[in-house]
């Protein structure tokens, strides 16, 4: 049985403690928080997620989930013969995709999502940028540049959007009512057509648009990595462009940083890169003064 000076016991308290003045500063805050990549396939993981959530929620944080799916529409459309192409990693969506697309993120999950912080203890509603007029999306259009000729072309991708317009009313509501948001990356747009959106960027612009105190992106990786392998902790948009045109940031992390960087430029006080595979990475980015992450902030 443990006793009162158990040292084991007593660690607990100064843990305590020591997150009192974050939880003190972040009180009433708004974190837009981006789910998705391998911790999304792992139970375990997405317990720890779910706790992580209602967690926040129970100190006075307000969260807003935004949640991927690549992987699973992959398999979904693998599984009904559709092919899937890519360009500059967004995936080339007809209709029948886009559809299938829906289906996934708007359905299954997001209700699994919701489930599980139901089960951590939270009360969540799942919804996509359709609920509520949330968001109004724009088709994306790309170019792509001929090798031999090296003439630009433009590239149709089809039902890809981006946020075009964010009304978060509905989202202050639920934050207001003890509610945790769930968000899938679908939207209308103006044409009356359903768009996907990539979750970065859907996560990215609602941060903006709610002046979030922080915008999360977990991903695959522990961070913005520098030539040696060390993790950057603290980085801004000069950074950024400086280390991408040395090549020290290269391939799918671009986007990513893009997106931090609109983000903090748009409203949203900072934006953090962080591992999703590490158990509770959330709370020691925040609640430690070590952290777990790359921070940018403008």
């Amino acid at each position: 049985m443990n006793t009162p000076h158990d040292p084991a016991m007593l660690a607990r308290a100064e843990t305590l403690i020591d997150a009192l003045p974050y939880l003190q500063r972040y009180a009433g805050r708004t974190f837009v928080v981006k789910y998705g990549g391998h911790a999304m396939g792992d139970p375990e993981l997405a317990h720890d997620f779910a706790q992580d959530i209602v967690l926040l929620k129970a100190v006075g944080i307000n969260p807003v989930v935004v949640h991927g799916g690549g992987p699973q529409i992959g398999a979904m459309l693998k599984r009904v013969g559709v092919e899937s192409n890519f360009v500059d990693g967004l995936r080339v969506t007809d209709k029948e995709t886009a559809e299938i697309a829906e289906m996934v993120l708007s359905g299954s999950i997001n209700k699994e999502l919701v489930g599980w912080i139901a089960g951590a203890g939270g009360k969540a509603i799942g919804l996509s940028g359709k609920d509520g007029g949330l968001v109004t999306a724009r088709k994306v259009t790309r170019t792509s540049k001929d090798p031999d000729s090296n003439i630009e072309r433009a590239v149709d991708l089809g039902y890809v959007g981006e946020p075009a317009r964010i009304d978060t009313e509905v989202l202050e509501t639920m934050c207001a009512s003890g509610i945790i948001p769930v968000i899938a990356p679908i939207a209308p747009g103006e044409d009356g057509s359903t768009y996907n959106i990539n979750a970065d960027t859907m996560a990215g612009a609602i941060a903006a648009a709610l002046g979030a105190s922080r915008l999360f992106l977990l991903t695959d990786v522990a961070g913005v990595l520098d030539n040696f392998g060390r993790l950057l902790t603290d980085l801004r948009p000069a950074d950024i462009e400086r280390m991408q045109e040395e090549g020290t940031i290269t391939g799918g992390m671009i986007p990513k940083l893009e997106t931090c960087v609109h983000a903090v430029e748009a409203g949203c006080e900072a934006a953090v890169v962080l591992d999703g595979r590490v158990p509770h990475a959330m709370l020691l980015e925040m609640f430690t003064p070590e952290g777990a992450g790359t921070l940018i902030r403008a």
